[in-house]
């Protein structure tokens, strides 16, 4: 009897609402993770494709319509489709022109609930 008790003393474990809270915590963690994993890849997209265009010389003598017009081509080969051409700011106003894109990322997390992300990137870093 003396062994029953003192086994029972030493028994650890998660209680079942223990374990509700730890799954609860876990699905909420995953549901955030795919609705923001693919914003951020196309994030990494359009930053990569801005600093590709940035890198190029004969950057400086396009025009607004033909930077426009190779990002489009770009963006379609990688893939992007929340920042659209028009979206582009570009400044001419140092030496090169300086070519970024300011957007939010919005999808509904859970009923009326949405998760919004603001990004910017620029040809410049």
């Amino acid at each position: 009897m003396h062994f029953a008790r003192n086994l029972k003393s030493r028994q650890r474990g998660l209680s079942m609402f223990g374990f509700l809270f730890v799954a609860i915590v876990l699905v909420f963690v995953a549901m955030l993770a795919m609705k923001l994993v693919p914003a951020y890849v196309e994030f990494f997209s359009v930053k990569k494709i801005l600093a590709t265009m940035g890198q190029e010389p004969e950057l400086r003598s396009k025009s607004n319509t033909e930077i426009r017009s190779d990002f489009s081509k770009r963006a379609n080969i990688g893939y992007v489709t929340v920042v659209k051409p028009e979206d582009l700011s570009i400044d001419r106003s140092g030496g090169a022109p300086v070519v970024s894109a300011e957007y939010e990322f919005r999808t509904t997390l859970v009923g009326n609930v949405s998760l919004v992300v603001d990004f910017s990137a620029s040809s410049d870093h």
